[in-house]
């Protein structure tokens, strides 16, 4: 049985969960998320925990049990705390700004770059050089960050580019030139 799967999720106080046919619907604080249920894998609430089993021993729902469970367990977590995570921008007139909802990028291409946010997704810019993006859903806030930085990835020579905080950049040594 999966290690992760069999843990109960403890409910905080103020978050209601609620279960429909193959959906299950988390609600807090800061937001509502669903998510959809495999067919495998089973969702019972017990006084304030959340208990996820599989139907069956096939090799589908093993791999379902402990990735539902955790799904289940970032979806509690995000409507009571949320996450966030941190983009750096390094680069010599490399900038970042926010302006209404679209983040502006200033990556040494001829024009700015404009990054549109999407719904539930938020960000704040420090010292133009700073990105702290934040939402309830984890799942989306992994997608947004990958889509930022995919803008300009880290190159290795000059470490220039959009990484994550505590992403290591392993650099390279440049040609040298020969006389």
């Amino acid at each position: 049985m999966s290690r992760i799967g069999r843990l109960p999720i403890k409910l905080p106080v103020g978050v209601k969960v609620s279960l429909e046919p193959g959906r299950i619907l988390v609600e807090g604080k800061k937001g509502k998320l669903a998510q959809a249920l495999a067919a495998n894998v089973a969702v019972k609430l017990e006084d304030n925990l959340c208990l996820v089993s599989r139907k069956d021993d096939s090799k589908q729902a093993k791999a379902e049990h402990g990735m539902f469970r955790r799904m289940i367990q970032n979806m509690v977590t995000g409507v009571t705390e949320g996450f966030s995570k941190v983009l750096l921008v390094n680069g010599v007139g490399y900038r970042a700004e926010l302006k209404g909802g679209n983040l502006v990028l200033n990556l040494g291409f001829s024009n700015p770059v404009e990054y549109a946010l999407p719904e539930g997704v938020s960000a704040a810019v420090e010292a133009n050089s700073r990105i702290i993006v934040s939402a309830i859903d984890r799942q989306k806030l992994g997608q947004v960050c990958a889509e930022i930085r995919s803008l300009r990835p880290p190159e290795p020579y000059k470490g220039k580019g959009i990484r994550y905080e505590k992403e290591f950049v392993r650099r390279k040594i440049g040609k040298t030139g020969v006389k």
